[in-house]
């Protein structure tokens, strides 16, 4: 691929971020009034060790879980613009996918669905498309993390649209297989799927696998900057889970720190790397 054509494509993600930001900016003026006239009784916590020893500590919050996905939407849009300045002119295959990885976050904004549905009572296609939408862009960005730890490690990406179309399809294909429960929502803002466990197993595995491959590179290509992408991965990959999933204010503002702090340090340490290339 070349520079022109990637940096199309970083020009096109800034502008679907800053679509969604746009959308959640409008939206916040309907939902934020109804966040307080919710049901949060006999909602769905989430879990996880975080989820479960903040969740005894601090009680649930919408307004917490809005400032978490407008985060998580506002992070996508700066990290894209951040990538495209510092990388405009440098060839790197792993800050492609990084940007992919930044610009999914940008489709948390899908969760507004829930508070818009009771604010004009969205109809069940509008539910069902936008929770597969967020689906697809989560593993899409999870998948994208890993491809960049595998570029990292040496795999050398001549076609990287063949894997982009290909990271699309599977997550295409697992979004629109996994059940999900319109009837059953959680408090933050995520509806009910089939097999959650288990995907949120999977998501650990290749995040974790991802960090590792960040790491072995250090020794693979004999650079130490590495390591502190490694580290960084690891940083913005517990930020995107907390994200994603937290319902106080500890996730929130964690979330955004980790993910935020975490992302920087990849693209600091890379653009190292490439300096002296």
């Amino acid at each position: 691929m070349t520079l022109s054509a990637r940096n199309r494509f970083f020009k096109a993600g800034i502008a679907i971020a800053a679509l969604c930001s746009l959308a959640v900016a409008g939206a916040s003026f309907f939902v934020l009034p109804a966040y307080s006239f919710m049901p949060a009784q006999d909602l769905l916590r989430p879990q996880g060790f975080f989820h479960a020893f903040t969740g005894r500590l601090l009680e649930n919050s919408f307004y917490a879980v809005h400032a978490a996905l407008s985060g998580a939407v506002v992070y996508a849009l700066a990290s894209a613009a951040f990538i495209y300045k510092y990388f405009e002119k440098t060839q790197s295959p792993e800050m492609f996918f990084i940007a992919l990885f930044s610009v999914s976050l940008s489709f948390e904004a899908a969760r507004l669905v829930i508070p818009l549905d009771f604010v004009f009572g969205v109809s069940s296609f509008y539910q069902f498309a936008a929770c597969r939408l967020l689906l697809l862009g989560r593993f899409f960005g999870l998948f994208s993390l890993f491809m960049a730890s595998v570029c990292a490690a040496g795999f050398n990406a001549q076609k990287p649209w063949n894997i982009v179309l290909a990271i699309f399809f599977i997550s295409l294909i697992i979004a629109t297989g996994i059940y999900i429960d319109l009837q059953a929502w959680g408090t933050n803002l995520n509806m009910a799927v089939g097999f959650s466990g288990l995907f949120r197993a999977v998501e650990t595995a290749v995040a974790g696998i991802a960090v590792a491959s960040f790491f072995a590179s250090a020794n693979i290509r004999g650079s130490k900057e590495y390591l502190y992408a490694g580290a960084g991965a690891a940083f913005a990959a517990m930020g995107r889970s907390l994200l994603l999933y937290a319902d106080n204010w500890a996730g929130a503002v964690l979330g955004i720190v980790f993910l935020a702090g975490g992302t920087w340090l990849v693209c600091a340490r890379l653009h190292r790397v490439y300096l002296w290339l």
